[in-house]
């Protein structure tokens, strides 16, 4: 069985973060991390819209569901 094949964890990432107590962190902080998730999100929604036009591209040279 391959590993894409199993089911995904429960309690992912962003999970996990949005759970974390942020009281600990000085402002400086706190910006650095705004910076670190504002740039992962920009990463995700960049893997999504190329996941998208690849499936575009594949509905559209075999004739996707209708």
């Amino acid at each position: 069985m391959d590993e894409g094949d199993l089911p995904r964890q429960k309690g992912d990432a962003a999970s996990k973060l949005a759970g974390e107590d942020l009281s600990p962190y000085s402002q400086d902080e706190l910006g650095e991390r705004i910076d670190l998730l504002e740039a992962e999100i920009a990463r995700v929604k960049a893997h999504r819209d190329k996941a998208a036009a690849h499936k575009a591209a594949a509905d559209a040279l075999f004739g996707g569901k209708s």
